[in-house]
């Protein structure tokens, strides 16, 4: 059978970074972008063109922040998707090579973020599992001093961003993939958890608070109807705006009345 043709519409740098616009990216700001390169329709230029079109958006002086998490950097026997037999956990945890965030590719979060990652001049945080990467004028001190036993929590790029007054981008993407409510996981009630993972001397594991995005779609629609999130169209996707410190207060509130956890282990 032929090949059917591409459905649209069809999308460009130019166009995308005018929908931005419109949208009400601003240039000079700081963004923590969450995206799907598929739901924007067809990219002329793929991912290099959405990244080109926000750091046009942004401007010389803007910043663009992007989760490059690797969550296969963890241990074997919590692998799910797909599991490897419980004979390999070990050989898997004395072969895996550490984390680098030269080399070390992103994993599950699009293509987008890996495209930033390995961009000229792109800046990394140093955490093995829950990295980010930053272009732009303030790309360093945003991932500077993310803590090895910090996921996603005080010391993480995370709260640079909302100490600096970011704003959050989902575009294409759900609130599920919303990566600042897991700052107020941190600052709530919740269990903790030893992580494994490769280290610089060999494998490890570190005492984390638990993090799990269940329900963050609820939490989403429920911020959305009781706050002013901008939306609108970048393409063909759905695209939202709104202030990281709004997410992470609102989340706060919301996460201890409709998805309690324990503290401890």
């Amino acid at each position: 059978m032929p090949t059917p043709p591409p459905t649209g519409p069809l999308v460009t740098r130019d166009s995308l970074a005018a929908e931005l616009g419109a949208l009400g990216v601003e240039p000079g700001e700081i963004l923590l972008a969450h995206s799907s390169l598929r739901s924007l329709g067809w990219v002329c230029g793929g991912a290099v063109a959405v990244v080109r079109a926000l750091l046009d958006a942004l401007g010389p002086h803007g910043t663009l922040v992007v989760p490059t998490q690797t969550g296969d950097l963890s241990d074997p026997a919590v692998w799910r998707r797909p599991p490897v037999p419980e004979q390999w956990w070990e050989t898997i945890r004395a072969t895996m090579p550490a984390y680098d965030p030269l080399l070390t590719p992103a994993r599950g979060v699009g293509v987008i973020p890996e495209t930033v990652r390995t961009w000229p001049g792109a800046r990394r945080s140093a955490h093995p599992q829950t990295s980010f990467a930053a272009l732009g004028a303030r790309a360093a001190e945003i991932v500077a001093g993310h803590a090895p036993d910090c996921r996603l929590g005080e010391d993480s790029p995370l709260a640079r961003l909302e100490e600096r007054g970011a704003r959050v981008l989902l575009l294409g993407a759900g609130y599920d993939a919303c990566t600042a409510f897991h700052l107020a996981e941190y600052r709530i009630p919740a269990p903790l958890v030893r992580v494994g993972r490769p280290g610089p001397d060999g494998w490890e594991e570190v005492t984390e608070v638990s993090v799990d995005s269940d329900r963050f779609d609820e939490l989403g629609h429920d911020f959305e109807r009781d706050r002013a999130v901008v939306r609108g169209r970048v393409g063909a996707a759905d695209a939202r705006l709104f202030p990281v410190a709004e997410a992470v207060a609102y989340a706060e509130r919301w996460l201890p009345l409709h998805r309690p956890r324990e503290d401890g282990f």
